[in-house]
């Protein structure tokens, strides 16, 4: 029997980041586990620019479910847009990722 997939009241679902060894560092939300992955990679260190980006796998694991969403991230340092509010910086860490697939967890 498959288990229910954990949607908060405001429908968004919990993805915890997953490391190499099996550990769970970290929870982002979404409505979609790419919308947490993009959580994810902003927090990864920023490259000087979109032209020398690195990428990292993340792996989301759905709360909940043994289903394992794996992407590559990456994130980048960016000038601001001139209509920025008072309290964004000049530089802005900006994010993209590319989803490698799915693995399911036998635990």
């Amino acid at each position: 029997m498959e288990a229910k997939t954990m949607v908060r009241e405001d429908g968004k679902r919990n993805f915890a980041l997953r490391e190499s060894n099996g550990e769970e560092t970290s929870v982002f939300s979404g409505n979609t586990p790419r919308q947490a992955a993009l959580k994810a990679a902003r927090r990864l260190e920023p490259a000087p620019s979109e032209a020398e980006i690195e990428e990292t796998e993340l792996r989301l694991r759905e709360k909940g479910t043994e289903k394992v969403h794996i992407y590559d991230g990456w994130a980048w340092e960016q000038e601001a847009p001139d209509d920025k509010p008072d309290w964004m910086p000049e530089e802005i860490t900006e994010a993209n990722v590319s989803k490698k697939g799915i693995e399911h967890l036998d635990e």
